[in-house]
């Protein structure tokens, strides 16, 4: 569901859909509450409502908080690998150039074939939460075949040789890193808690009473954006490949690897 959304709104229009709905909810369920239970405005409730939610409030907060840095860090950490894959890569074309004529080419074409595939094949899956590991297999034995075919004949040879296997073996293992994070998402349990919790917090604003029905409507309405946003971030960080804030294959496509695309 969540793929879905990410991939087919945009996070503007996520926003005002769930932020606009909750707001809009909190708002109906607070008339309705001082409409069925005219006394709510008299605050009999107000200080059991007030140590209730300020108990649920501070767990909820405490939840919330460790989710949104735990996927942030996971975005930041997602970002990384995929830069550092694009790094070993480029690195890999820059220590061919060393090689003779015809076996630079060769390690080149197979790095071409690679990146493409990422960006044109492998990134689409990944965006829809269904990553491949054999749609660039193919390719990944390729690099390896290429810069496995060439024979050092020179100390030198040997140093460029010896970096680019060595950057060529990060790279392949950053590829699964990459992959691996395009399947997680948020366990089931912290969503439950995330997205339950704010329907536990939001109704027990109805009966906090206050005479003025302007101010528990700013109220309710305040709190509801607040959860909104939280839940808006929650969703747009859970899928590091989806949504208009995912990582992107722009690092595939500089640098030393940016002749690929020309």
């Amino acid at each position: 569901m969540s793929l879905w959304l990410l991939n087919t709104f945009s996070t503007f229009t996520l926003a005002v859909l769930l932020v606009g709905g909750l707001v809009l909810l909190a708002v109906t369920g607070s008339l309705a509450a001082r409409r069925y239970r005219p006394r709510l405005a008299e605050g009999e409730h107000n200080e059991m409502v007030g140590v209730a939610l300020g108990m649920f409030g501070a767990i909820y907060g405490i939840i919330l908080a460790f989710v949104v840095v735990t996927l942030w860090t996971q975005m930041e950490t997602t970002q990384s690998v995929v830069s550092g894959e694009a790094t070993d890569l480029a690195l890999v074309v820059r220590s061919a150039e060393a090689f003779p004529p015809a076996d630079r080419a060769r390690v080149e074409h197979a790095v071409g074939d690679y990146v493409h595939a990422v960006v044109e094949i492998q990134w689409p899956r990944m965006r829809a939460g269904r990553p491949s590991y054999d749609a660039t297999a193919e390719q990944t034995h390729a690099m390896y075949t290429a810069l496995q075919s060439y024979e050092p004949t020179s100390v030198r040879a040997q140093t460029f040789y010896e970096e680019a296997a060595s950057r060529l073996n990060d790279a392949a293992g950053q590829r699964r890193a990459r992959l691996t994070a395009a399947e997680q998402s948020l366990p089931t349990l912290l969503q439950i808690l995330v997205y339950g919790g704010a329907l536990v917090i939001l109704p027990l604003t109805f009966l906090f009473g206050l005479r003025s029905l302007k101010m528990q409507l700013l109220f309710v309405g305040a709190v509801a954006a607040l959860i909104g946003f939280s839940l808006l971030l929650v969703l747009v960080l859970d899928r590091p490949f989806s949504g208009d804030l995912s990582v992107t294959p722009a690092p595939y496509q500089q640098a030393a690897l940016s002749q690929f695309w020309r």
